[in-house]
């Protein structure tokens, strides 16, 4: 796949800037069911309009939207936002994991888009620890291991962050790439302790990538400080040439607005060389999805 034409980074920016994790919703009945009132500012439509906003005024010039819903209506909500913004530059989408030949026939409908560029399900809703070793999911990772689509793992520790070593031992042509660094337990000793276990096994596998994403909806507090050990042992394990920035709006309101979110993201990220600054801010996003 070709590198979408990159579009002039954002002025105040001094490297071009992408989002890889980026969602987009509407509120409606029968519609993204993990949605509830409880949920507070996130109980509410987030439109590319409003997402524009929020990544311009912050010095990101591009983005890549990620499902958010286990449907095909989601999927064709984002390309449809993604056909109407240029700034939209790929599209993770859903497939039904455990029904090899329908994945396989709506794989081959996505693929017409040319912003199409990966997949996710929302795993981590899944109760069951041993989903990524099914059979039928197999099946259907091995179809992307051939396709060359890369494979997204949202929120995997502690059920699934150990399945993704594996994962990738056995389909080395897959990449798989862990959002939100699999989701590191911060506050708890012991479980850190098995989160940056599993994180570095994975990491050692050379088909995985991650996402320095949605590291502030743990109740945690949400600066560069705070994240020091979490972004050193990320680093450290993979290299900036297989991390990358994810801003995981809207759902990081919950602990900061977009701005904030990226003004973390600088002051971890900018304390790097500009090469490997660039590689973090972008350079993986594109070799990952249209590498």
């Amino acid at each position: 796949m070709a590198v979408p034409n990159a579009m002039a980074p954002h002025p105040a920016a001094p490297t071009l800037r992408v989002d890889s994790h980026l969602h987009l919703w509407e509120l409606a009945p029968g519609q993204y069911s993990w949605l509830q009132p409880e949920l507070g500012v996130l109980y509410d439509t987030f439109t590319a309009e409003q997402a524009q906003s929020a990544l311009f005024g912050a010095g990101v010039s591009q983005a890549i939207v990620v499902q958010a819903d286990d449907t095909a209506a989601d999927n064709e909500a984002m390309l449809a936002a993604a056909q109407a913004n240029d700034w939209i530059v790929g599209v993770i989408g859903w497939l039904p994991l455990e029904e090899p030949a329908k994945a396989a026939a709506m794989l081959e409908k996505l693929r017409e888009h040319p912003k199409f560029c990966g997949v996710r399900t929302l795993l981590h809703d899944d109760p069951r620890a041993d989903v990524l070793e099914l059979a039928t999911v197999r099946e259907t990772v091995a179809l992307l291991a051939r396709e060359g689509i890369p494979f997204d793992v949202p929120n995997a520790f502690p059920r699934h962050l150990g399945q993704v070593a594996q994962l990738a031992h056995d389909f080395p042509e897959l990449t798989v790439v862990i959002d939100h660094l699999g989701k590191p337990p911060r506050g708890d000793a012991a479980a850190m302790a098995a989160w940056e276990k599993q994180l570095r096994a994975a990491a050692a596998l050379p088909n995985t990538v991650a996402k320095v994403s949605g590291l502030h909806t743990d109740g945690a507090d949400f600066c560069a400080p705070a994240l020091h050990r979490v972004w050193e042992v990320a680093l450290e394990a993979f290299g900036p040439q297989r991390l990358m920035f994810g801003g995981d709006w809207p759902v990081s309101l919950l602990g900061a607005n977009y701005g904030e979110t990226v003004s973390v993201a600088e002051a971890l990220i900018d304390s790097l060389g500009p090469a490997e600054a660039q590689a973090i801010w972008s350079g993986t996003c594109f070799q990952t999805y249209y590498g």
